[in-house]
């Protein structure tokens, strides 16, 4: 399978902006970031810091998509968001502010919920895919989308003082579903029903650029892509986990792709 491409109409990256990382990857690392385009499902808790420091870094291209609307709830972690954007789509808002963030990349906003119909058409030809979601069944199907397209995959999940990500990469280590291969209980009574699930903004905010760090090493071949590891914070103690995953020779999903 070969990584689909992605033409980004952003401009040239211009001197300034940019100094105080070019001497971590020069010139041609952010040329790389500027020829990237990245699909962001989620612009919430998650969502927020991962857009925000892909766009300060200079990706030429951010997909931002959110099916969701902007609730006062929303506010002690979506920074994204202002009481202002009480009501919006979420999408529309967070690309508002990562345009005017960085004037120099482009964002477009998707509003619609992702599903197996329209999933390919929402991505297009983003290269990286990024769960920035908070429900499985949405995340298991963008993960297996990028499995099936040979995309790489940056996974992260938050609640409480609690939170996890890992990094799956295409033809390389195992994915998502060699790490969790059970699905949550789909009989469960629907979202709207649901308990809300508590969350500190910092948790999100940590969990959230660490994402964000993977994706720009990745994009700049700086460092080692940590493959077949999930990262697991207790912000409570302020400790790492790290869990070993290894690939699944029987995997339904990246064996048989």
């Amino acid at each position: 399978m070969n990584q689909p491409e992605s033409k980004c109409s952003c401009q040239t990256p211009t001197a300034g902006r940019y100094d105080r990382q070019l001497p971590l990857f020069g010139r041609e690392g952010q040329e790389k970031l500027a020829n990237a385009s990245v699909f962001i499902a989620g612009a919430g808790g998650l969502g927020s810091p991962v857009a925000t420091y892909l766009a300060a870094a200079g990706v030429g291209k951010i997909v931002l998509l959110d099916c969701d609307t902007v609730e006062k709830t929303n506010l002690n972690r979506q920074f994204l968001h202002r009481d202002a954007d009480v009501g919006r789509q979420k999408a529309e808002s967070g690309a508002e502010k990562l345009k005017a963030m960085n004037p120099e990349i482009q964002v477009n906003s998707v509003c619609d919920l992702l599903t197996a119909e329209n999933v390919e058409n929402l991505i297009g030809g983003c290269q990286i895919i990024v769960d920035a979601l908070d429900n499985d069944k949405t995340r298991r199907l963008l993960a297996a989308f990028a499995v099936r397209t040979g995309r790489p995959y940056f996974h992260a999940a938050v609640s409480g003082f609690r939170g996890q990500f890992a990094s799956f990469y295409p033809k390389d280590g195992p994915c998502y579903f060699c790490a969790f291969p059970e699905a949550e209980d789909e009989n469960e009574s629907n979202e709207s029903e649901q308990p809300v699930f508590p969350i500190v903004g910092a948790t999100a905010g940590i969990i959230g650029s660490m994402q964000a760090n993977e994706i720009i090493k990745y994009i700049t071949n700086a460092g080692k892509k940590q493959v077949g590891r999930l990262f697991i914070w207790d912000g409570l103690s302020n400790s790492f986990d790290v869990i070993e995953i290894e690939k699944d020779a029987e995997c339904a999903v990246c064996c048989k792709n």
